[in-house]
């Protein structure tokens, strides 16, 4: 474990590919979730989850005390907005990749790929048309500049938009757990859901080595949301958010699955662990990463 944006971390990233895996790699994937980037003399870039322009409006729900919660998000400052760019944009994914090559610790027909979003229409406000759309447009633009990089090695470089899922950033989000709940349950109701490693797993088998060429869209994007954007899961989505409020969300969604997944995330709500059971504090100092 390391920080990723640190130069130390690479060199000991080549060293052990030198080490482990005779000198090259065939795959990277690209996918950190941070606040924060250092820019090298002890200041950092801050990311912001805010709307661009104008302020937006939006519920979340809070898991600790399980409520429905009314937010507003105050437009980002252009401070705001570069220090997103530079925490969540192609910036250091390409700087990766540089090091990776001028090292020559890529193989042929290398690839690499990095986890993106957009969402459908309806979450576009505080999404695809904020801070962190306007990251993740930075990180598609830079598959493109890394793809044709990376032709001299026979190789490629995508960005997979992935389908909206739990995970420890989606929901603190404004506007998009209320979707997450809707998603859930129209997704499970069709038999279409997914979760993290179910995704990665049809990522992979099915569309980075699952045929000759890789399906992409006309903007080079690997679709990975092509199941929660079909037209009658967002339709039926749109009409559980338009009754959804602070008073039923827990009957409309699915908010027992939402509520399991988060806690999943973060090792609890195993059925198989006894969290009551005494922990070695100086046991659990010894383990290694």
């Amino acid at each position: 474990m390391g920080d990723a944006f640190s130069q130390d971390v690479r060199e000991q990233v080549i060293e052990a590919i030198e080490t482990y895996f005779e000198g090259e790699v065939d795959l990277v994937i690209y996918s950190l979730a941070t606040g924060v980037r250092p820019k090298g003399d002890g200041e950092f870039w801050r990311s912001a989850i805010k709307p661009i322009g104008e302020a937006v409006s939006g519920a979340s729900i809070n898991l600790e005390t399980q409520q429905w919660e009314n937010k507003l998000l105050e437009p980002a400052t252009d401070e705001e907005i570069e220090g997103t760019l530079k925490v969540m944009g192609g910036e250091d994914w390409e700087s990766w990749i540089d090091t990776l090559v001028n090292s020559d610790s890529v193989a042929n027909g290398f690839k690499t790929v990095a986890l993106s979003y957009v969402g459908p229409e309806i979450t576009h406000p505080i999404y695809l048309d904020g801070t962190l759309g306007r990251a993740k447009v930075d990180l598609h633009q830079t598959s493109h500049a890394l793809n044709l990089e990376l032709s001299n090695f026979d190789g490629n470089a995508y960005a997979a938009v992935c389908k909206a899922l739990v995970t420890k950033a989606s929901v603190f989000i404004p506007g998009l757990t209320p979707y997450l709940l809707a998603l859930y349950q129209t997704m499970k109701e069709q038999g279409t859901h997914e979760e993290c490693i179910q995704q990665m797993q049809r990522l992979f088998s099915s569309k980075l080595y699952g045929s000759e060429t890789v399906p992409v869209d006309g903007e080079r994007l690997i679709r990975m949301d092509d199941w929660e954007l079909q037209p009658e899961v967002q339709a039926k989505v749109t009409l559980l958010l338009d009754q959804m409020n602070e008073s039923n969300f827990k009957q409309l969604g699915d908010f027992e699955g939402f509520q399991q997944a988060f806690l999943n995330l973060n090792g609890f709500g195993f059925d198989e662990v006894d969290y009551s059971s005494p922990v070695d504090i100086e046991a659990l100092s010894r383990l290694k990463p």
